[in-house]
């Protein structure tokens, strides 16, 4: 059974042909549904609200930043009415179990066009009994043009800025049936996995880590989750930028030796403890540091933030802007979206290691003021976005890479692209 938070979960409704009209709702009392659940906290900050026919019964539908919420609108009935109370009970569905969206339409051999709306279609996934997961829709009817379209662009927003990295990477393309299938298929690949450790003590496991101007966009986006994934992403980079500033710090690496270079060095008779021990070190106002294990994919790079690295070479790719310009770095940041080099600018570094360690130098954590309120990290910690999490650290961080550590269903990159050229030859 899915989980919920107040009143009763959805009593969701399996979509029956898109030509049909809706079908009444196989009504589970919400009792049922809430005597196996707990309350949780309010869904946050109101987006939406309408009225929508769910399950041929007017409801009032309201669209919040975590869940969407109704409940039957019904003529006033004494107090005391327990079967109208039942009845009235409001319920609900996360947004996170919410996985596509389509306007609903009934179409007709004599009608030309997009046929006649009915209302929107949500796509969503259930848990059922022994841990089985199913598929099953919630349609909102409603035959107004200008009230669905709203909705559904909302809920469009809603579904569209996270940016899942590692599945664009790992196919290729953002495709849910390329997905899906490697899984079927059962293509494993081995991936590179990256340890983020401070003090001795791990922190977490990753792909992909940026600090300085990258942490603290992220911070600022987390201050403004009321928006949509796009809006907040947009806005906190403009203001991450309108307060650009260098961080002072420290960064050593390990430059990365291939199985080539470490037969060559002991050819040449260079002791082991010599070839593992070649840190290096960079100190500076630096602007932003990207520490990539995979080449990151993503909308906004679709050549990747780390065009250069691969899913499973041993190595990392650490990328190092310093201080310059704003109108500099805006085009450094420009050119990742293009198919231009978006390293080759004077003020950006780029480097292959294995083992990365960077150390603030500054004393007091810069912040990004709004309002009068921090809009970053907590005080005397420094923000990090690690594979799109905020991560709060107050001293040195050490990352090191871990070759093949994991199996992801999916394919390399170069095997498809591989295959493409042999299907064109054909």
């Amino acid at each position: 059974m899915p989980r919920g938070r107040r009143g009763g979960r959805v009593s969701a409704l399996e979509g029956g042909p898109e030509e049909e009209a809706p079908q009444a709702a196989a009504a589970v009392p919400s009792a049922l549904w809430a005597s196996q659940l707990q309350p949780e906290p309010a869904a946050g900050q109101i987006l939406l609200r309408g009225i929508f026919e769910i399950g041929r019964s007017s409801c009032d539908v309201v669209l919040s930043e975590r869940a969407l919420r109704w409940w039957p609108i019904q003529p006033e009935r004494p107090a005391g009415d327990s079967k109208y109370d039942v009845l009235c009970k409001e319920e609900f569905i996360e947004l996170k179990d919410i996985f596509s969206v389509k306007l609903k339409r009934r179409y007709s051999a004599k009608q030309q066009g997009s046929g006649t709306l009915l209302g929107i279609t949500l796509f969503i996934c259930l848990k059922k009994e022994q841990n089985k997961l199913k598929d099953s829709t919630l349609d909102l009817i409603n035959l107004s043009e200008d009230h669905c379209d709203v909705w559904f662009k909302q809920f469009k927003k809603i579904l569209a800025g996270s940016t899942n990295v590692l599945a664009h990477s790992l196919h290729g393309i953002p495709h849910v049936v390329t997905a899906t299938l490697h899984i079927i298929m059962g293509h494993i690949q081995p991936v590179d996995v990256c340890t983020f450790s401070t003090t001795g003590k791990l922190l977490r496991f990753g792909f992909s880590a940026m600090f300085g101007f990258g942490g603290r966009t992220l911070a600022l986006a987390e201050k403004h989750r009321w928006m949509s994934p796009n809006q907040r992403r947009d806005f906190a980079v403009i203001k991450a930028l309108a307060k650009l500033k260098p961080e002072d710090c420290e960064i050593s690496f390990l430059p990365f030796m291939s199985s080539q270079d470490l037969q060559e060095r002991k050819a040449e008779g260079s002791p082991k403890s010599e070839t593992n021990d070649q840190w290096q070190t960079i100190q500076g106002q630096i602007l932003n540091v990207s520490i990539m294990a995979i080449p990151c994919l993503c909308s906004v790079a679709p050549r990747g933030l780390a065009p250069n690295t691969r899913l499973n070479n041993g190595s990392m790719a650490l990328i190092i802007a310093r201080n310059t310009s704003r109108p500099e770095f805006i085009k450094h940041l420009k050119r990742y979206a293009s198919v231009k080099n978006q390293f080759n600018f004077p003020f950006v570094e780029t480097y292959t290691v294995e083992e990365v360690k960077i150390r603030p130098r500054t004393n007091s954590v810069p912040s990004l003021e709004e309002d009068g309120q921090h809009a970053t990290a907590s005080e005397n910690s420094f923000p990090w976005n690690v594979d799109g999490d905020l991560v709060e650290v107050a001293s040195e961080v050490h990352v090191r890479l871990h070759p093949r550590l994991i199996n992801l269903y999916g394919g390399s990159m170069e095997e498809m692209n591989d295959s493409k050229v042999n299907c064109n030859c054909l």
